[in-house]
């Protein structure tokens, strides 16, 4: 993959044609089925068939991810640095998606059964699958910065991804405990739905590969020669500071609801083998919907605005299903959908942002790497995705939850139910909301961008936002 750049082409200045449009958001369907299933099943996975503690499956299930913290970054430099007939990204959406696949089905696989040998062996093989996600998604993400110069097109793609994304979420995240369920519970069913979802993952990454092969590659220029100092110029970037930080914290808010689902289905609704599939049909229907909505509410208030409304949103919706235990059902399930509406606009705005950060950089150092910024902004996701399971593992084991190795949940006191309810409503209302702060710090409007970045070429003599802390 060392080769000359081949055919990449310079990124479009217009609209992208609509095929360009689907093809890369099929590969959403791998990132959401990677970022909804170990999130949602592996905890209890642990916790109800093989029989582990609570804070020891909090740590699996935080570790492994954790690890691409220091993977990505380096994911992304490679990327940068690839040079391909295919350009530089496109080669990984299908080495590294098929991969991903493969090792999936291997995380549920069981080949030792219960007992500590199972619990290493899932421990390694998520820790495969997360470096296969991270050469898989690092590169994906970066995608978009190179493919359009245009402010209003990274929206739009952004939108495209995100409707896939819930899509994605919504088949692999209801579909998934049913698949466990018809395969007869326990580690038959988890083997089954491994398979599954690792067909998912297969069609999003062969999807996104050929999709994406008439669309602009970019030209990925000279970097800077080592990582450390490609940290320090994304470390530079001030709205890209902001944006990330903030990202990370809503990520583990995010991830303490998905990890929670199935405890707060069993525990709370009592309805432990259709509460999960309701959850997420309530969560996810909403957000199809109102994706254009959203787009719209962004073109009219600006990105950022956006954004916090829709965190806020989402963070109200979390602390109100503090009610849950005296609300009839399709109360919950109501604000379930309300939750999903501001899930939505979070991520599509969090992502349209990122490409303006990583535009911001090219006019500021006149180079193109939009894999460091993308390495970062990945391996801050996946820990924060990692982190919420980890944290709503550890609110488990201080309220007393009772592990189990039948392959259904045991009787829990009444402190570990209301571990449970706190853990799936408080918790990430706390995370969620507080971070919007960070973003007084982001001010990258089109009007900035505009200025920052000239039609013809870059002037390095511009800088957009005066990095001594001025509007």
């Amino acid at each position: 993959m060392n080769q000359p750049p081949g055919d990449a082409s310079p990124p479009a200045a217009g609209p992208l044609p609509r095929p360009v449009h689907a093809g890369y958001a099929l590969g959403s369907l791998a990132t959401g089925a990677f970022g909804t299933v170990p999130g949602l099943l592996l905890l209890p996975y642990l916790t109800d068939t093989l029989g582990v503690a609570a804070g020891l499956a909090a740590l699996l299930v935080l570790l492994p991810k954790a690890w691409d913290v220091l993977v990505n970054p380096v994911a992304g430099r490679i990327s940068d640095r690839t040079r391909s007939r295919w350009g530089a990204r496109r080669p990984y959406l299908l080495v590294a998606g098929l991969a991903l696949a493969v090792l999936f089905a291997g995380i549920f696989a069981a080949p030792f059964g219960n007992g500590p040998a199972a619990v290493a062996y899932v421990a390694l093989a998520f820790l495969a699958t997360a470096t296969a996600f991270a050469f898989f998604q690092v590169p994906y993400v970066a995608m978009p910065a190179e493919m359009t110069d245009d402010y209003t097109e990274r929206t739009r793609l952004m939108t495209w991804r995100i409707a896939v994304l819930a899509l994605a979420i919504l088949v692999s995240g209801a579909v998934a405990p049913l698949v466990v369920t018809a395969g007869g519970d326990g580690v038959p069913g988890h083997r089954w739905m491994g398979l599954f979802v690792a067909v998912l993952i297969a069609v999003g990454a062969v999807g996104a590969f050929l999709g994406t092969r008439s669309a602009p590659s970019g030209v990925v220029g000279a970097s800077e020669p080592t990582l450390r100092a490609q940290l320090a110029v994304a470390g530079a970037n001030r709205p890209f500071r902001a944006l990330l930080i903030c990202f990370v914290v809503q990520s583990a808010g995010v991830a303490t609801i998905l990890a929670g689902v199935n405890y707060f289905a069993g525990q709370i609704l009592r309805d432990e083998r259709s509460g999960p599939t309701l959850l997420f049909v309530c969560f996810v229907g909403p957000a199809l919907l109102v994706m254009p909505l959203w787009s719209r509410v962004g073109a009219r208030v600006g990105k950022r605005a956006a954004l916090v409304a829709a965190a806020l949103i989402l963070a109200a919706g979390a602390l109100g299903l503090v009610a849950a235990p005296v609300l009839p059902a399709v109360a919950v399930y109501l604000v379930v959908a309300v939750i999903g509406v501001g899930y939505a606009g979070q991520q599509v705005f969090a992502l349209a942002m990122l490409p303006d950060c990583i535009a911001y950089d090219t006019a500021r150092t006149g180079r193109r790497q939009a894999g460091v910024f993308t390495g970062l902004w990945t391996a801050g996701e996946t820990f924060g995705l990692a982190l919420g399971p980890g944290i709503y593992g550890l609110v488990l084991q201080l309220s007393g939850y009772v592990s189990s190795d039948t392959g259904t949940a045991a009787s829990q006191s009444d402190t570990a139910r209301l571990g449970v309810l706190l853990g799936f409503t408080v918790l990430p209302a706390l995370l969620i909301a507080p971070p919007l702060l960070l973003l007084r710090r982001y001010n990258l409007t089109a009007e900035v961008l505009a200025a920052a970045i000239p039609h013809e070429g870059v002037d390095h003599g511009v800088v957009v936002g005066d990095e001594s802390g001025k509007r």
